[in-house]
Protein backbone atom coordinates (compact mmCIF):
# COMPACT_ATOMS: atom_id res chain seq x y z
CA UNK A 1 0.00 0.00 0.00
CA UNK A 2 1.45 3.72 -0.93
CA UNK A 3 -0.25 5.82 1.83
CA UNK A 4 -0.27 9.49 0.81
CA UNK A 5 -2.58 11.38 3.08
CA UNK A 6 -1.23 14.55 2.34
CA UNK A 7 -2.58 17.79 0.47
CA UNK A 8 -2.57 17.74 -3.12
CA UNK A 9 -0.10 19.72 -5.01
CA UNK A 10 -1.97 22.50 -7.10
CA UNK A 11 -0.53 22.78 -10.43
CA UNK A 12 -1.85 24.80 -13.79
CA UNK A 13 -1.32 23.83 -17.82
CA UNK A 14 -1.95 26.30 -20.46
CA UNK A 15 -4.09 25.67 -22.77
CA UNK A 16 -5.61 27.47 -25.61
CA UNK A 17 -8.66 28.81 -26.84
CA UNK A 18 -10.00 30.52 -29.94
CA UNK A 19 -9.20 34.72 -28.90
CA UNK A 20 -5.72 32.74 -27.05
CA UNK A 21 -5.29 30.75 -23.83
CA UNK A 22 -6.24 30.06 -20.07
CA UNK A 23 -3.97 28.51 -17.14
CA UNK A 24 -6.11 25.37 -16.17
CA UNK A 25 -5.75 24.09 -12.88
CA UNK A 26 -5.21 20.76 -11.52
CA UNK A 27 -4.82 18.88 -8.31
CA UNK A 28 -2.88 16.13 -8.05
CA UNK A 29 -2.88 13.07 -5.58
CA UNK A 30 -0.05 10.74 -5.07
CA UNK A 31 3.78 9.86 -6.80
CA UNK A 32 4.23 12.36 -9.78
CA UNK A 33 6.40 9.88 -11.04
CA UNK A 34 3.59 6.42 -11.42
CA UNK A 35 3.02 5.35 -14.72
CA UNK A 36 -0.49 4.70 -13.35
CA UNK A 37 -3.11 7.80 -13.93
CA UNK A 38 -6.51 8.24 -12.74
CA UNK A 39 -8.07 11.69 -14.01
CA UNK A 40 -11.10 12.68 -12.04
CA UNK A 41 -13.66 14.89 -13.85
CA UNK A 42 -16.15 16.90 -11.74
CA UNK A 43 -19.64 18.15 -12.50
CA UNK A 44 -20.88 21.49 -13.94
CA UNK A 45 -20.62 23.92 -11.52
CA UNK A 46 -18.43 21.86 -9.33
CA UNK A 47 -14.37 21.37 -9.06
CA UNK A 48 -11.80 19.02 -8.51
CA UNK A 49 -11.62 19.38 -4.40
CA UNK A 50 -14.81 16.85 -4.73
CA UNK A 51 -12.64 13.92 -5.13
CA UNK A 52 -10.26 14.61 -1.85
CA UNK A 53 -11.91 11.54 -0.52
CA UNK A 54 -11.94 9.02 -3.37
CA UNK A 55 -8.59 10.37 -4.63
CA UNK A 56 -6.85 9.33 -0.93
CA UNK A 57 -8.33 6.06 -0.92
CA UNK A 58 -7.40 5.19 -4.25
CA UNK A 59 -3.49 6.39 -3.60
CA UNK A 60 -3.68 4.72 -0.21
CA UNK A 61 -4.89 1.67 -1.69
CA UNK A 62 -3.37 0.66 -4.63
CA UNK A 63 -0.56 -1.76 -5.00
CA UNK A 64 1.40 0.35 -7.06
CA UNK A 65 2.52 3.51 -7.28
CA UNK A 66 -0.58 5.86 -8.67
CA UNK A 67 -1.36 9.63 -9.09
CA UNK A 68 -5.01 10.68 -8.93
CA UNK A 69 -5.31 14.03 -11.59
CA UNK A 70 -8.24 15.95 -10.85
CA UNK A 71 -8.81 19.45 -13.02
CA UNK A 72 -10.65 21.99 -11.99
CA UNK A 73 -12.26 22.44 -15.51
CA UNK A 74 -12.10 25.94 -16.88
CA UNK A 75 -14.08 28.80 -15.35
CA UNK A 76 -14.15 26.56 -12.54
CA UNK A 77 -12.42 26.91 -8.81
CA UNK A 78 -8.63 27.75 -9.57
CA UNK A 79 -8.71 27.68 -13.52
CA UNK A 80 -9.09 30.72 -15.39
CA UNK A 81 -12.23 32.16 -16.96
CA UNK A 82 -13.18 32.95 -20.18
CA UNK A 83 -13.72 35.47 -21.92
CA UNK A 84 -16.52 34.33 -24.36
CA UNK A 85 -19.37 32.63 -22.06
CA UNK A 86 -20.41 30.49 -25.38
CA UNK A 87 -16.84 28.70 -25.31
CA UNK A 88 -17.71 26.72 -22.27
CA UNK A 89 -18.66 23.75 -23.69
CA UNK A 90 -17.77 20.13 -24.63
CA UNK A 91 -15.28 20.96 -26.98
CA UNK A 92 -13.14 23.46 -25.26
CA UNK A 93 -13.09 21.10 -22.30
CA UNK A 94 -11.81 17.83 -24.13
CA UNK A 95 -9.15 20.00 -25.57
CA UNK A 96 -8.02 21.27 -22.31
CA UNK A 97 -8.04 17.85 -20.86
CA UNK A 98 -5.93 16.61 -23.91
CA UNK A 99 -3.05 19.51 -23.09
CA UNK A 100 -3.25 18.78 -19.60
CA UNK A 101 -2.71 14.83 -20.07
CA UNK A 102 0.22 15.88 -22.59
CA UNK A 103 1.78 18.24 -20.25
CA UNK A 104 1.76 15.73 -17.13
CA UNK A 105 2.93 12.75 -19.42
CA UNK A 106 5.66 15.46 -20.74
CA UNK A 107 6.72 16.27 -16.95
CA UNK A 108 7.98 12.20 -16.50
CA UNK A 109 10.22 12.66 -19.19
CA UNK A 110 11.10 11.30 -22.64
CA UNK A 111 10.19 8.11 -23.18
CA UNK A 112 7.67 7.63 -20.33
CA UNK A 113 5.41 4.72 -20.71
CA UNK A 114 1.88 4.95 -18.81
CA UNK A 115 0.67 1.80 -17.90
CA UNK A 116 -3.13 2.70 -17.16
CA UNK A 117 -4.73 5.74 -17.83
CA UNK A 118 -8.54 5.68 -16.04
CA UNK A 119 -11.12 8.31 -15.95
CA UNK A 120 -13.98 9.13 -13.25
CA UNK A 121 -16.70 11.78 -14.51
CA UNK A 122 -19.24 12.95 -12.44
CA UNK A 123 -22.10 14.37 -14.60
CA UNK A 124 -20.66 16.75 -16.94
CA UNK A 125 -16.66 15.37 -16.01
CA UNK A 126 -18.70 11.87 -17.49
CA UNK A 127 -19.53 13.17 -20.91
CA UNK A 128 -15.86 14.95 -21.18
CA UNK A 129 -14.66 11.65 -19.91
CA UNK A 130 -17.14 9.92 -23.05
CA UNK A 131 -15.79 12.39 -25.66
CA UNK A 132 -11.96 11.46 -24.30
CA UNK A 133 -12.92 7.31 -24.63
CA UNK A 134 -14.90 7.03 -27.55
CA UNK A 135 -12.64 8.73 -30.50
CA UNK A 136 -10.13 6.80 -31.68
CA UNK A 137 -6.72 8.10 -32.77
CA UNK A 138 -6.71 11.11 -29.74
CA UNK A 139 -3.38 11.94 -28.62
CA UNK A 140 -3.52 9.93 -25.01
CA UNK A 141 -0.50 9.04 -23.24
CA UNK A 142 -2.51 5.50 -22.90
CA UNK A 143 -5.50 4.44 -24.12
CA UNK A 144 -8.66 4.81 -21.71
CA UNK A 145 -8.72 1.92 -19.74
CA UNK A 146 -11.43 1.64 -17.29
CA UNK A 147 -14.24 4.51 -17.11
CA UNK A 148 -16.51 5.17 -14.59
CA UNK A 149 -19.71 7.24 -15.23
CA UNK A 150 -20.97 8.95 -12.05
CA UNK A 151 -24.71 9.39 -13.03
CA UNK A 152 -24.73 10.73 -16.68
CA UNK A 153 -25.01 8.82 -19.99
CA UNK A 154 -25.48 10.06 -24.03
CA UNK A 155 -29.15 10.94 -23.30
CA UNK A 156 -29.93 13.04 -20.67
CA UNK A 157 -33.35 14.01 -19.44
CA UNK A 158 -34.50 17.56 -20.95
CA UNK A 159 -36.45 17.95 -17.41
CA UNK A 160 -32.63 17.82 -15.63
CA UNK A 161 -31.52 20.19 -18.08
CA UNK A 162 -34.35 23.09 -17.70
CA UNK A 163 -33.59 22.88 -13.97
CA UNK A 164 -29.95 23.26 -14.27
CA UNK A 165 -31.02 26.13 -16.27
CA UNK A 166 -32.52 27.79 -13.26
CA UNK A 167 -29.83 27.87 -10.94
CA UNK A 168 -26.68 27.95 -12.41
CA UNK A 169 -24.95 30.72 -12.57
CA UNK A 170 -27.72 32.67 -10.56
CA UNK A 171 -25.83 33.18 -7.29
CA UNK A 172 -25.43 36.05 -5.12
CA UNK A 173 -22.98 36.92 -2.42
CA UNK A 174 -22.90 34.91 1.15
CA UNK A 175 -22.53 36.01 5.13
CA UNK A 176 -19.93 33.19 5.39
CA UNK A 177 -19.36 29.37 4.64
CA UNK A 178 -22.32 27.90 6.69
CA UNK A 179 -24.56 30.02 4.62
CA UNK A 180 -22.86 29.39 1.76
CA UNK A 181 -23.10 25.61 2.26
CA UNK A 182 -26.49 25.74 3.22
CA UNK A 183 -27.39 27.42 0.00
CA UNK A 184 -25.31 24.96 -2.24
CA UNK A 185 -26.47 21.87 -0.16
CA UNK A 186 -30.24 23.47 -1.32
CA UNK A 187 -29.78 23.28 -5.09
CA UNK A 188 -27.65 19.77 -4.33
CA UNK A 189 -30.28 17.43 -2.81
CA UNK A 190 -29.97 15.01 -4.95
CA UNK A 191 -26.36 14.61 -3.87
CA UNK A 192 -28.09 12.53 -0.85
CA UNK A 193 -27.39 12.18 2.62
CA UNK A 194 -23.95 13.81 2.96
CA UNK A 195 -22.43 14.39 6.78
CA UNK A 196 -22.25 17.97 8.25
CA UNK A 197 -18.24 17.50 8.39
CA UNK A 198 -18.09 16.14 4.99
CA UNK A 199 -20.33 18.84 3.59
CA UNK A 200 -18.51 21.71 5.02
CA UNK A 201 -15.16 20.62 3.99
CA UNK A 202 -16.26 20.35 0.12
CA UNK A 203 -18.02 23.14 0.38
CA UNK A 204 -14.83 25.18 1.68
CA UNK A 205 -13.55 24.67 -1.88
CA UNK A 206 -16.61 25.93 -3.45
CA UNK A 207 -16.26 29.97 -2.29
CA UNK A 208 -14.21 32.80 -2.76
CA UNK A 209 -13.78 36.10 -1.04
CA UNK A 210 -15.97 38.56 -1.71
CA UNK A 211 -16.69 42.13 -0.48
CA UNK A 212 -16.75 43.28 2.98
CA UNK A 213 -15.69 39.87 4.73
CA UNK A 214 -18.42 38.24 2.66
CA UNK A 215 -17.86 34.73 0.60
CA UNK A 216 -19.26 34.25 -3.10
CA UNK A 217 -19.00 31.03 -5.34
CA UNK A 218 -15.98 30.03 -7.21
CA UNK A 219 -17.11 29.38 -10.71
CA UNK A 220 -17.89 31.84 -13.42
CA UNK A 221 -21.12 32.70 -13.47
CA UNK A 222 -21.26 32.83 -17.15
CA UNK A 223 -21.05 29.38 -17.90
CA UNK A 224 -24.77 29.11 -17.62
CA UNK A 225 -25.39 31.05 -20.51
CA UNK A 226 -24.14 28.02 -23.02
CA UNK A 227 -26.88 25.93 -21.17
CA UNK A 228 -29.53 28.44 -21.22
CA UNK A 229 -28.94 29.04 -24.72
CA UNK A 230 -29.95 24.91 -25.13
CA UNK A 231 -32.64 24.15 -27.33
CA UNK A 232 -34.66 20.56 -27.18
CA UNK A 233 -33.56 20.29 -30.88
CA UNK A 234 -29.93 21.33 -30.09
CA UNK A 235 -29.86 18.72 -26.95
CA UNK A 236 -31.04 15.74 -29.58
CA UNK A 237 -28.33 16.35 -31.81
CA UNK A 238 -26.41 15.73 -29.24
CA UNK A 239 -27.47 12.98 -27.76
CA UNK A 240 -27.20 11.23 -31.61
CA UNK A 241 -23.24 12.66 -31.38
CA UNK A 242 -23.14 11.35 -27.65
CA UNK A 243 -24.25 7.97 -28.54
CA UNK A 244 -22.09 7.48 -31.47
CA UNK A 245 -18.93 8.00 -29.22
CA UNK A 246 -20.56 5.83 -26.39
CA UNK A 247 -20.93 2.62 -28.77
CA UNK A 248 -16.85 3.31 -29.58
CA UNK A 249 -16.04 3.37 -26.03
CA UNK A 250 -13.12 0.42 -25.63
CA UNK A 251 -12.77 1.06 -21.71
CA UNK A 252 -14.27 -1.63 -19.48
CA UNK A 253 -16.96 0.97 -18.10
CA UNK A 254 -18.60 0.68 -14.48
CA UNK A 255 -22.19 3.17 -14.79
CA UNK A 256 -23.31 4.73 -11.01
CA UNK A 257 -27.07 5.65 -10.81
CA UNK A 258 -28.58 7.81 -8.25
CA UNK A 259 -31.78 5.34 -8.12
CA UNK A 260 -33.93 9.15 -8.05
CA UNK A 261 -31.62 10.62 -10.97
CA UNK A 262 -34.06 13.24 -12.67
CA UNK A 263 -30.87 13.47 -15.06
CA UNK A 264 -30.33 9.57 -16.31
CA UNK A 265 -33.29 7.55 -16.19
CA UNK A 266 -33.02 3.83 -15.93
CA UNK A 267 -34.06 3.09 -19.31
CA UNK A 268 -30.71 5.10 -20.74
CA UNK A 269 -28.77 3.01 -18.10
CA UNK A 270 -29.77 -0.04 -19.35
CA UNK A 271 -29.35 0.54 -23.10
CA UNK A 272 -25.76 1.49 -21.55
CA UNK A 273 -25.58 -2.36 -20.40
CA UNK A 274 -26.53 -3.40 -23.41
CA UNK A 275 -24.90 -1.39 -26.49
CA UNK A 276 -20.89 0.10 -26.63
CA UNK A 277 -18.81 -1.11 -23.70
CA UNK A 278 -21.58 -2.84 -22.38
CA UNK A 279 -21.82 -1.36 -18.95
CA UNK A 280 -22.25 -2.85 -15.45
CA UNK A 281 -24.61 -0.75 -14.19
CA UNK A 282 -24.75 -0.02 -10.07
CA UNK A 283 -27.79 1.29 -9.17
CA UNK A 284 -27.81 3.07 -5.53
CA UNK A 285 -30.48 3.70 -3.56
CA UNK A 286 -31.47 7.06 -1.54
CA UNK A 287 -29.49 9.02 -3.41
CA UNK A 288 -30.60 11.42 -7.08
CA UNK A 289 -28.32 12.95 -9.45
CA UNK A 290 -25.36 12.83 -8.49
CA UNK A 291 -23.23 10.65 -6.15
CA UNK A 292 -20.58 12.67 -4.41
CA UNK A 293 -18.72 9.12 -3.96
CA UNK A 294 -17.51 10.42 -0.68
CA UNK A 295 -19.29 7.25 1.41
CA UNK A 296 -17.22 4.59 2.62
CA UNK A 297 -18.99 2.65 0.53
CA UNK A 298 -19.14 4.79 -2.56
CA UNK A 299 -15.11 4.73 -2.58
CA UNK A 300 -14.81 0.91 -2.29
CA UNK A 301 -17.38 0.33 -5.14
CA UNK A 302 -15.05 3.08 -7.28
CA UNK A 303 -11.61 1.71 -5.45
CA UNK A 304 -12.88 -2.22 -6.06
CA UNK A 305 -13.38 -1.66 -10.23
CA UNK A 306 -10.33 0.48 -10.81
CA UNK A 307 -8.09 -1.09 -9.03
CA UNK A 308 -8.52 -4.46 -9.62
CA UNK A 309 -6.16 -6.39 -11.55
Amino acid sequence: MHNSLTPPSLEFVTCPHAEGQHRMAYWRWGDARASRVVVCAHGLTRQGRDFDRLAQALVARSAQPLQVICPDVVGRGRSEWLGEPMAYQLPQYVADMLALLAQVHAQQGAGAVWQSLDWVGTSMGGLIGMVVAGQPGLSLPAPIRRLVLNDVGPAITWSSVQRMQQYVGQYGQFRDLAQAAAAIREISQGFGPVPEDVWLDMSSHMIRPAAEGAVTLHYDPAIGQALRALTPEAAAAGEAALWGLYDQIKAQTLLIRGADSDLLTAETATAMTQRGPRADLQTWAGIGHAPTLTAPDQIDAVAKFLLAD
